[in-house]
């Protein structure tokens, strides 16, 4: 090995961020092929994308705006081994429109179609959806490009540790949830794990990315507390979430709702939680490079003025965007008249208040905690 090529190695090495980002980068690779134990085995199937070349709806149903019955479709095979071949398949519509899928001719559809215990004969071709993966991709990678064109490398960094962050979650924290652990103090050690990765993946080891990490980390603990306090306090019951009771009814009797009620609290309010500190932590670092004579009073009163800012604006990102899941039965109970006290005392608006409230005070919390790190940290000349 040339001397060229073994100081490039010895000088990445010793390059702290591109050592993390590598470790990172195989961390993800290793959680990809990580099996989850809930893997389930379809030997006779097959889930390809299909176009729909007919639709026939004699045996659809309406009743004002809710159908019943079930389509008729011819479908032609896009993709693998069946790929050009037609085959006709029945699209059941249950009357529930959240649930129900209308085709028409020229619609792409996820489709399965079931093989006989040989894998040799078709037996069956049922419609799952319509198709969305291209869409999603390309959205994806829309997301990517613009991200990596406008920030460069650090933008390239936030891809790793958003792909970090779905991997932890589908991998490890879901499947650990399923299989018994307490999701409070799971969800916790996660966002922790996450917090850390996200912030020095972005900010370096450097003083500007310990003061992010050590301020959003006493944020993410204070709004686990509030949301186990105040959880309690509101008597809400878990099976306020979508598909709650279908998972319990699928095999998962042992999982306590509200706990991953409230484990969802301080998940969903971590990643505002990072923004502002790690939005304190570096208008703090950029002020003493500039002014490195300034007190540690008069760092800590200008992360105090940042976070006011930042707050101003980012309780009200957290209500819109919790609210805006819940449009439609805002929209209900407004239509209907209901007095304002019977909406907030519902157990749906409840927990909507509970949410956004207390991912608000995390916020409120971060701010100051970070500030005042920031100041002992940024005027202690011999740390970092």
């Amino acid at each position: 090995m040339s001397s060229k090529i073994k100081n490039t190695i010895s000088s990445f090495l010793h390059n702290s961020d591109a050592l993390f980002v590598l470790i990172i980068l195989i961390i993800i690779i290793v959680l990809f092929y990580t099996p989850t134990g809930f893997e389930k085995q379809y030997p006779n199937s097959i889930r390809v994308e299909a176009e729909i070349v007919d639709v026939d709806n004699e045996n659809v149903l309406q009743f004002g705006i809710v159908k019943t019955g079930e389509q008729k479709l011819d479908v032609i095979v896009k993709q693998g081994e069946y790929k050009g071949k037609t085959f006709k398949a029945v699209n059941t519509l249950i009357g529930k429109m959240e649930f129900d899928k209308i085709f028409e001719k020229g619609d792409n559809a996820l489709v399965t179609i079931d093989l006989d215990k040989q894998n040799k004969k078709v037996v069956g071709v049922n419609v799952i959806d319509h198709y969305r993966i291209n869409i999603e991709l390309f959205l994806l990678s829309l997301f990517v490009i613009f991200l990596v064109i406008f920030a460069g490398f650090t933008g390239a960094k936030a891809v790793l540790s958003f792909v970090f962050a779905g991997m932890m979650v589908l991998k490890v924290l879901f499947p650990l949830i399923l299989k018994g652990y307490n999701p409070i103090l799971l969800s916790l050690i996660t966002i922790s794990i996450l917090t850390f990765v996200i912030i020095f993946l972005i900010a370096g080891f450097s003083k500007k990315g310990i003061v992010a990490f050590l301020g959003a980390i006493t944020g993410v603990f204070a709004t686990c507390l509030l949301s186990v306090i105040f959880g309690k306090a509101f008597y809400i019951n878990g099976a306020v979430q979508p598909f709650s009771e279908t998972l319990l009814y699928s095999g998962f009797p042992h999982l306590d709702l509200t706990e991953i009620f409230l484990a969802g609290i301080f998940i969903s309010s971590s990643g505002a939680v990072m923004d502002i500190a790690m939005d304190i932590s570096a208008s703090q670092n950029e002020i003493m490079e500039k002014y490195p004579t300034l007190s540690r009073k008069e760092i800590i009163k200008s992360g105090f003025s940042v976070g006011k800012a930042v707050l101003g604006t980012m309780t009200t990102t957290l209500l819109l965007a919790y609210s805006g899941g819940f449009t439609a039965m805002l929209l209900v109970f407004l239509g209907q008249g209901t007095p304002t006290i019977n909406v907030f005392n519902i157990n749906y608006v409840a927990a909507e208040i509970l949410h956004t409230l207390v991912g608000s005070f995390g916020l409120i919390l971060v701010a100051p905690f970070t500030a005042i790190i920031g100041g002992f940290f940024y005027t202690k000349k011999e740390f970092v």
